[in-house]
């Protein structure tokens, strides 16, 4: 693990690990949906990795987005979970074009639309998305600045609610970078996130990264609402100074999805995989996480896994 104060996190580069990836899902594990993959056009990927080479680590995969999906699924991955963010107004069509023909050509893959909050003609953008095909919507607090309980957010919770379409939000306040445009912790907050559920029971969200730092706030909520999820991205590998992340044993099991969010990442694809085979989960539990709950949160039919 590396040994910096949490809200340090991004306050300087963070060095790759050379440890050794597997060529295949670990024997097992019978079926893994990675349900945090980013996919994005060759130019918007040039300029995010450029960005981490400054601001945040070393990207070890970097791969298209069909490589990135032929790779997953050639190493085990059963389903994948494509997920991208507009970090201006006026590129989510252009993003959630491409999104849709992806999953066109990969049967296994679920895409998430996008949308930046407050740019004219958002829920036409999203009715469209929705009508091409794709599952949900992703956001970004950290990159797109937006208010959770503003009302071009609301505008955006009701549109998902409407459509019964799954939300994936980053509003978690780690990692605090001074190279975003705006402060996540001035943004982000747990409590925030609990008026959104309490207000649209109807509504799935997802926050991903377990809601780093608010570790123990989201877990409660976790095991109050049911429309709340958590996925465990990056928070299980052993890297960042997450100290006080919980025991996956002691929160809800029905509300954990796995994903890893590659290709963006420092070490081996695998490794989170491999530090979930160490927890010692129960079988019921490993599947749930693994598998199931993706399926349930995201609708993947059983049929394209």
């Amino acid at each position: 693990m590396i040994e910096l104060p949490m809200t340090a996190l991004l306050q300087t580069t963070l060095p790759a690990l050379n440890d050794r990836e597997g060529t295949h899902v670990p024997e097992s594990l019978s079926d893994v949906i990675d349900a945090h993959v980013h996919l994005f056009p060759d130019n918007l990927f040039a300029s995010i990795w450029q960005w981490f080479d400054k601001f945040g680590w070393p990207i070890r995969y970097r791969l298209s987005s069909s490589e990135i999906i032929e790779f997953l699924l050639s190493h085990g991955v059963r389903h994948i979970v494509g997920l991208h963010y507009a970090h201006r107004p006026g590129v989510a069509r252009e993003l959630n074009a491409y999104m849709a023909q992806l999953c066109r050509s990969h049967q296994q893959l679920t895409g998430m639309a996008t949308v930046y909050p407050g740019e004219n003609n958002a829920r036409q953008i999203l009715t469209e998305a929705f009508g091409m095909g794709l599952s949900g919507v992703k956001l970004h607090c950290h990159v797109q600045c937006f208010d959770m309980l503003s009302s071009a957010m609301h505008a955006i919770y009701k549109m998902c609610a409407e459509n019964q379409k799954p939300l994936i939000m980053h509003v978690g306040r780690e990692p605090k970078s001074p190279a975003y445009p705006c402060d996540p912790y001035e943004l982000c907050s747990a409590e925030k996130l609990e008026q959104v559920i309490k207000a649209y029971p109807d509504l799935r969200v997802c926050v991903p990264h377990l809601g780093a730092d608010e570790f123990e706030p989201y877990r409660l909520m976790s095991d109050t609402y049911d429309n709340l999820w958590l996925d465990t991205t990056m928070t299980l590998a052993d890297y960042l100074p997450f100290d006080d992340r919980p025991d996956l044993a002691d929160m809800r099991a029905d509300r954990l999805i796995f994903g890893s969010d590659f290709p963006n990442l420092p070490y081996a694809w695998d490794r989170e995989i491999k530090q979930v085979c160490r927890l010692n989960l129960t079988p019921e539990r490993l599947s749930g996480l693994l598998y199931k709950n993706a399926l349930e949160f995201y609708a993947v039919k059983e049929g394209e896994t």
